[in-house]
């Protein structure tokens, strides 16, 4: 039976089945005319009234009034279709909404967001876990639900984010490989001669990404100075090549070349000019400096297929093309150069992260810290 109730105070009731009170408040009608209602919950009917209130109160203002009813898949479909779209690139899109749809939605999707509770986020990262995915992706799949939900409070339909207070799976960060001074040297002798011979030199002298070492173009170079300008990235989205931003905003730097590496990309330009004149009219002038046979930019997977039979043909065996990124990174610190310029070169956002990937090299200068705060500080004999 419905109570007696107090102006402004919705429609309050006691449950059968539990004894709680209920309050009910009607806030409008939708576009099909259907009424909007919001429901709260609680053990005593003052305690109720107090909610509804505060409801009503929020719905005045014009604040945004949570749904008990709001479920996380719900919430998911808004996020991606109002604001996600808009603020990141198409190819990190696809990635969010893949996580979303594999890893969230078949777990969670059907809960109400008000029921959604901490162990249910731990529960799901475990499961993961156990399911045998990589630290980082369970990392990943927890970032996203957790930034999901942090636009469900802007919006005031969230009371809290669930997913940043659980617990986030420990990240052992494995020791990329390198190149030894040897083998580094080894690749850039097999590859003299070879068409493609001065991208692979720059990735392995300047440690350039991937993309960015595809993205380069003949304006990106000062030919005097021996200078390059990072300014974009090549990538693969939706079946079509497109340049892109750098990778965030201290991707965009300028490198200098080493003089052998300024010498040969000048060599790659005359010889780029010999087929550009060769084909005439069939050349495709798109002014990358690394180009396919007929001037259109380099295909990132036709790089990596490439840069795989490289690496076996030269007796290498198998490589991934970052690890001349890393590899750059390394030898640049084995031979005295400063962390900080390392982390300027290679476009890390902070030197933290080139201290947690490279910090392991720097024993050697640590060692030399303390022995020469021993020779300071206290006398041979001590």
């Amino acid at each position: 039976m419905t109570s007696r109730r107090g102006n402004h105070e919705g429609s309050i009731y006691r449950r059968a089945s539990d004894q709680r009170w209920v309050g009910q408040l009607l806030l409008g009608y939708d576009g099909l005319g259907r009424p909007i209602r919001r429901f709260v919950t609680a053990k005593t009917r003052s305690e109720v009234a107090q909610k509804l209130k505060q409801l009503r109160r929020q719905f005045d203002d014009g604040l945004t009034v949570p749904d008990a009813g709001l479920k996380l898949e719900a919430l998911f479909e808004r996020w991606f279709e109002d604001v996600l779209r808009h603020q990141v690139a198409p190819s990190t899109f696809s990635n969010y909404r893949a996580v979303t749809v594999k890893h969230i939605v078949p777990a969670l999707g059907k809960k109400k967001i008000s029921a959604l509770m901490v162990t249910d986020v731990d529960r799901l990262l475990s499961s993961k876990i156990d399911s045998g995915l990589s630290t980082s992706t369970v990392r990943r799949i927890r970032a996203v639900l957790s930034q999901c939900l942090d636009q469900g409070i802007r919006w005031g339909v969230v009371s809290r984010n669930v997913a940043s207070h659980s617990r986030a799976p420990r990240e052992t960060r494995k020791e990329g490989r390198t190149l030894s001074p040897e083998q580094a040297k080894q690749f850039l002798a097999y590859l003299k001669g070879h068409r493609n011979e001065a991208l692979y030199a720059v990735m392995l002298s300047t440690g350039l990404r991937r993309g960015e070492a595809l993205g380069l173009m003949w304006k990106d170079l000062d030919r005097d100075s021996g200078v390059l300008q990072i300014r974009r990235q090549l990538k693969r989205e939706g079946g079509t090549l497109v340049t892109a931003d750098t990778k965030t905003s201290r991707s965009r730097r300028s490198v200098n070349l080493p003089p052998p590496m300024l010498k040969a990309l000048l060599w790659h330009e005359r010889r780029q000019e010999t087929e550009r004149t060769a084909l005439g009219t069939s050349w495709i002038n798109t002014d990358f400096i690394f180009t396919s046979a007929v001037g259109t930019p380099i295909d990132p997977r036709n790089f990596y297929r490439e840069f795989t039979k490289i690496c076996r043909d030269a007796g290498m065996g198998d490589w991934h093309p970052h690890e001349l990124r890393h590899s750059a990174a390394s030898l640049m610190l084995a031979q005295g150069v400063k962390l900080q310029v390392v982390s300027q070169v290679l476009g890390h956002a902070s030197i933290r992260m080139t201290a947690d990937v490279y910090g392991h090299i720097l024993d050697p200068d640590r060692q030399e810290a303390a022995d020469a705060m021993g020779t300071l500080l206290w006398d041979e004999d001590s």
